[in-house]
C-alpha cells in the first residue's frame, strides 16, 4: 500500500489524535521567524494543523499535500488558506513565489529528498528559511519501540533520513542547515505523533492513537502490532517497562528541528 493510499485510509480519523502542538508551534515559529505580509509554504501539510495554526496568527500560508482525503480535512478547518495538491518533488507553485517553509514529519514520505530539496529551492526566495521537524534513524535507535516492534523499526529507519544526508543533499540544490535543535517528547504533548507515548504507553492502547500513526499502517504487520501491544501491557503490569524504557535513555533527542537557508546566489 502507498504511503499517500494510507494517508487517504487514516484520514478520516486522523485530527482525532493529531493536533497543533503549542510548543512544536512556538519552536516553528522561533525557528522561521515569519513576517506579516510575506507568503509561507507548509510543505506534506496533511490536514493543516501546523498551516491553520499559523495562518490563526495572521500569517498568509499555503498547505500542499498529496492526499485529497486530507486536503479535504484541511479545507474543513479553514477556508482561507489555500490548499493545493502536490508532493515535495512536483510543488504547484511558481517559481521564487515563496518566503519561507514549513515541513513537520513528511520527510520520510518523500520519493525523493533530492528532487524534493530541489523543488523547494526553485518556489523559494533567495535567502528564505526552510524549517523541517523530523527524526533521525539515529534517534530512532533510542526509541523503545525497537523493544516492542523490532520489524517496524527496522522498516522505518530504512527510510528514515540521516542528519548529514539532509545536509549534504541539501547543498546540492543551493540549501545550507544554519541551525538545529532537539526536540523530547514532553508529557503535555498534543500531538500524538509516533513516539508520543515515550513517557505515557498507554496511549497506544488506545485504537485512534494507533491508527493516526503512519509507522504502524506503513511498517507493523498485524502479527507484531498485536504482539507488540500484548508484550507491552504486560510489561507495564508486571513493572518491567520503566527498566527497559531507561535501556533507550539518551541525549540524542527523539526528533529534530532543522533549518535551511537558500543561498543568496545560484549554486553553479
Amino acid at each position: 500500500m502507498s504511503e499517500t493510499t494510507i494517508y487517504n485510509k487514516i484520514g478520516h480519523k486522523y485530527n482525532m489524535t493529531r493536533k497543533a502542538d503549542p510548543y512544536i508551534v512556538d519552536r516553528l515559529y522561533s525557528l522561521l521567524n515569519p513576517q506579516k505580509g510575506k507568503l509561507y509554504l507548509d510543505i506534506g501539510c496533511g490536514t493543516g494543523n501546523y498551516t491553520v495554526a499559523f495562518a490563526e496568527m495572521g500569517f498568509e500560508f499555503i498547505g500542499v499535500d498529496p492526499s485529497e482525503l486530507m486536503l479535504d480535512a484541511a479545507k474543513n478547518k479553514n477556508s482561507n488558506v489555500k490548499w493545493e495538491q502536490g508532493t515535495a518533488e512536483n510543488i504547484p507553485l511558481p517559481d521564487h513565489s515563496i518566503d519561507g517553509v514549513i515541513a513537520t514529519l513528511t520527510l520520510h514520505h518523500w520519493a525523493s529528498l533530492q528532487k524534493g530539496f530541489k523543488e523547494l529551492a526553485r518556489v523559494l526566495k533567495a535567502g528564505s528559511p526552510i524549517v523541517i521537524f523530523t527524526f533521525t534513524p539515529e534517534q530512532e535507535k533510542g526509541y523503545w519501540f525497537n523493544h516492542f516492534f523490532p520489524e517496524m523499526m527496522k522498516k522505518g529507519m530504512r527510510k528514515s533520513i540521516s542528519f548529514d544526508t539532509i545536509k549534504e543533499v541539501a547543498s546540492y540544490s543551493g540549501l545550507e542547515v544554519v541551525d538545529t535543535e532537539k526536540y523530547f517528547v514532553q508529557d503535555d504533548l498534543q500531538d500524538m505523533f509516533g513516539y508520543s507515548g515515550k513517557d505515557d504507553p498507554e496511549r497506544y492502547f488506545d485504537p485512534a492513537v494507533i491508527n493516526g500513526i503512519s509507522y504502524f499502517s506503513l511498517y507493523a504487520d498485524k502479527k507484531e502490532l498485536e504482539e507488540g501491544l500484548r508484550e507491552l501491557r504486560k510489561s507495564i503490569h508486571n513493572g518491567q517497562f520503566n527498566a527497559i524504557k531507561k535501556q533507550y535513555e539518551n541525549d540524542r533527542g527523539d526528533y529534530l528541528f532543522v533549518v535551511l537557508k537558500k543561498n543568496q546566489h545560484p549554486v553553479n
